[in-house]
């Protein structure tokens, strides 16, 4: 019998999937994810010249969505998304409900939480380069969706929104994707060892 035959495929396989399975699992991975997400936007730091902050979000929903998978990921932030629309001061800076401009990246997150959880559940989690490949994708969904909201909701321009929402986080979002380049594939070491 050969070596790879004894260990059992993770392929198809989530983080989350690694615990045992029951709807209260799912349940409590779903709201953990929320309240994980809502956490991290408290995590906020003004970006002069723009109305949108620089915050932890971002990275907590990437991490959330690759972590869940596809399904979880986007409820748990469908749930972040909803509680905060209806109240709950957990958007970047403790802000809540819709008239902020970058609710915009909130709707973007939910894409991308599915997005990432989908190519996570095919391995791109398992090594830090397609780790990395996986997280800019995701916040190439954010951008796509957050920048023309963010246009649309303060009557800037194209131009004035890629200028204002997405330019100055170029930087921040590259070191996100490193960070993840170590902790997701390191977490799938770990799992592999017990």
């Amino acid at each position: 019998m050969s070596t790879a035959a004894a260990i059992p495929s993770r392929t198809g396989q989530v983080l989350a999937d690694l615990l045992p399975a029951s709807r209260v699992r799912d349940i409590a991975l779903v709201a953990g994810g929320a309240a994980l997400t809502g956490l991290a936007a408290q995590i906020s730091v003004p970006v002069p010249g723009s109305p949108v902050p620089v915050t932890g979000q971002t990275f907590a929903a990437l991490l959330v969505g690759t972590s869940l998978g596809a399904g979880r990921g986007f409820l748990s932030l469908a749930l972040y998304a909803l509680v905060g629309m209806a109240g709950v001061p957990w958007f970047a800076g403790g802000a809540s409900g819709t008239a902020a401009p970058s609710l915009g990246y909130v709707f973007g997150m939910l894409l991308a939480a599915a997005a990432v959880g989908a190519l996570a559940r095919r391995g791109a989690d398992r090594s830090p380069w397609r780790t990395a490949g996986t997280m800019v994708l995701g916040e190439a969904i954010i951008y796509a969706v957050g920048v023309p909201y963010l246009a649309l909701a303060t009557g800037m321009s194209a131009t004035a929104a890629i200028a204002a929402g997405l330019t100055p986080f170029l930087i921040g979002d590259a070191l996100k994707a490193a960070l993840a380049m170590g902790l997701l594939p390191a977490a799938w070491k770990l799992a592999g060892r017990r």
